[in-house]
């Protein structure tokens, strides 16, 4: 029986407790969220803080038929275990996506690593000898005898218990021998829906990394430097703030400084105070426009996006701005409707602005009828036209392959994205087979021609399936990619599940240098970045695109719905890098900048010139 005494562990290191949540309702936290693992800290045992927006960590895989259509799996009964090797073990029950028994996992309990708790492995399901389902088990390493022993107990409430000297080895397991009864330590939490299970102790280092990665970040320190040496105001306007975060990242800021009382006429030693500059983009941006992309050319920003208001007629509509706040008050010009081409007549989605060489394209997808004939396009801006005029595009062109066919004619393809890295030109889009069977949206990549972006010069490559159940829930959808490139790392963030409140953001990486057409240079992130319980007040984020401010602010543009049942539209919020260099898409604007904290003071040695 389960003992739900609080623990007491040593006080050098943090404990961690893992738990499920009791299913909410399906547009809140529905069955394929809450069956996840869940991690929680404390510092003292006894009282412990949810993690990751009480949302899950840890989901399991879906698995797949032979003909490609997936069946989602979740998880309960999660148990934390130490390894041999210093790293950790989970193991958990493997059911069906809505809680029910999994007729793939008779006999068997699954197995993740990890040694940190942020990054899984699942290794897959450890085979106990037994025809019977696993409806509880733990699992505990013994030195004295150098093999892993589990106890579970099975749908019939009979207890049993096998060894392995290599937990990894999902076929060794020992012949079950009947037990008694097994108990283990858990604690009792004030944490919503939590279903708790066991704790365990971790090392400081690792603790507390679990707690800064999975934690809201929040600016704790402003800095400017005591003196600086400044000839003119220019000079001064040169001078950047660094704000610091509680997990020990840091920004870059510019500082308005106040020289009003400064004779650049006269050298001396002055006090200027400033104010750190932060831009504000209240949500939403745009209202009734998803999907959406901003890019700067030729001096000023150009927005375009999904037109979700069905009183206008459908195309696409293009914003101009001096600068990209002011996106939210532009005015609108119709630069492609259904009236234009014979074969573009319906599902205007999902529009990207890409500059590839000198020349401005836009990829989006449409049909020239019906759903399944919704297919990738791109179509180029002429010589020297403008962009909010629809006579200064040229015809669009549909994505063929490398052979000169048109791309995909078994299902649709929609949200390609392109990017450049390392001298080579990519593009990344989504995938719908309709025929012989649904598969759901899968995500590809493929090298194009800059000269043709319009044309693949080899074949695609499958990136992601929607196999997590936060990417499945409701519908089987991966979608909306597009790349943020750093000096290590290329990060692809993409959409998922049903375009409603359970939309949300995961995340694959690969490292610069790397094979982008080679699926192990990609790992996927088990938990989403971006979900409805991110920020308050943002339901269903997703489709995300970025673009730099003047400031080099590197800005995320989304859409959301401000209520359950509110329309998508667009939102814009700065994207931070954490202590690791991933990128944080939930840091809002009061947790961006301390206001406490955004006046500043520093002494200007003032020089002539």
């Amino acid at each position: 029986m389960e003992n739900a005494e609080p623990i007491s562990f040593e006080r050098n290191h943090v404990y961690l407790l893992c738990y499920t949540r009791t299913p909410m309702e399906d547009d809140v936290y529905s069955p394929k969220l809450a069956y996840s693992m869940h991690l929680a800290y404390s510092h003292d045992g006894n009282s412990y803080t949810g993690l990751n927006h009480n949302s899950g960590v840890l989901f399991a895989k879906a698995t797949a038929n032979d003909n490609g259509t997936l069946n989602a799996k979740s998880l309960k009964n999660p148990y934390l275990f130490h390894m041999a090797d210093g790293t950790f073990g989970v193991i958990a029950e493997r059911i069906e996506h809505d809680g029910g028994d999994d007729p793939e996992s008779v006999g068997c309990i699954l197995l993740f690593t990890s040694s940190d708790f942020i990054h899984y492995k699942e290794i897959g399901l450890i085979h106990l000898k037994s025809d019977s389902y696993v409806s509880d088990a733990i699992c505990e390493y013994n030195p004295r005898t150098n093999h892993y022993e589990i106890s579970w107990r099975d749908e019939s409430g009979h207890y049993y218990k096998n060894s392995m000297s290599d937990i990894t080895a999902l076929d060794c397991a020992s012949q079950p021998e009947t037990a008694s009864a097994f108990e283990f330590k858990t604690a009792e939490t004030a944490i919503e829906g939590a279903v708790e299970r066991n704790a365990i102790h971790v090392p400081n280092q690792i603790g507390n990394k679990v707690i800064t990665k999975l934690s809201v970040l929040a600016n704790t320190e402003i800095r400017v430097p005591d003196t600086v040496e400044a000839s003119s105001a220019s000079d001064l306007e040169l001078v950047r703030a660094a704000a610091f975060y509680n997990d020990g990242s840091s920004a870059t800021k510019k500082v308005d400084w106040d020289t009003s009382h400064l004779d650049w006429d006269i050298a001396g030693l002055y006090e200027v105070k400033g104010t750190v500059r932060q831009d504000s983009y209240s949500f939403p941006t745009a209202v009734n426009r998803a999907d959406p992309c901003v890019i700067e050319w030729n001096g000023t920003f150009l927005f375009i996006a999904t037109n979700d208001d069905t009183s206008m007629k459908q195309g696409f509509y293009v914003r101009e701005s001096a600068t990209i706040a002011g996106i939210a008050s532009a005015g609108e010009s119709l630069i492609l409707d259904d009236d234009i081409y014979p074969l573009i007549k319906h599902f205007f989605w999902a529009p990207e602005f890409h500059i590839i060489g000198n020349d401005l394209y836009i990829f989006f997808a449409v049909s020239s009828g019906e759903f399944g004939s919704i297919h990738s396009h791109v179509m180029k801006l002429k010589s020297g036209g403008n962009p909010v005029h629809a006579d200064d595009w040229e015809m669009p062109i549909r994505m063929q392959n490398k052979d000169g066919d048109y791309m995909y004619e078994s299902g649709i393809t929609l949200d390609m994205t392109y990017f450049e890295a390392d001298g080579k030109h990519f593009v990344i889009w989504a995938q719908r087979q309709l025929s012989p069977v649904d598969l759901g949206s899968w995500l590809y990549i493929a090298n194009v021609d800059p000269e043709q972006p319009w044309r693949l010069v080899n074949d695609p490559v499958l990136l992601s399936k929607p196999e997590y159940g936060w990417a499945n829930n409701h519908t089987f959808v991966d979608e909306g990619p597009f790349a943020m490139i750093t000096k290590e790392n290329i990060f692809v963030t993409f959409s998922s599940a049903l375009v409603n409140a359970t939309y949300c953001v995961g995340m694959i990486t690969a490292p610069r240098g790397a094979d982008l057409l080679d699926t192990d240079s990609w790992t996927k992130s088990n938990y989403p970045l971006l979900t409805s319980r991110s920020v308050t007040g943002e339901y269903g984020p997703g489709h995300n695109a970025y673009i730099s401010d003047d400031d080099g602010n590197l800005l995320n543009v989304y859409h959301a719905r401000g209520g359950l049942t509110e329309p998508r539209s667009t939102g814009i919020r700065r994207v931070h890098f954490d202590i690791d260099g991933c990128p944080v898409l939930d840091l809002t604007e009061d947790a961006d900048l301390n206001r406490d904290l955004r006046y500043v003071t520093t002494k200007v040695n003032l020089t002539k010139k």
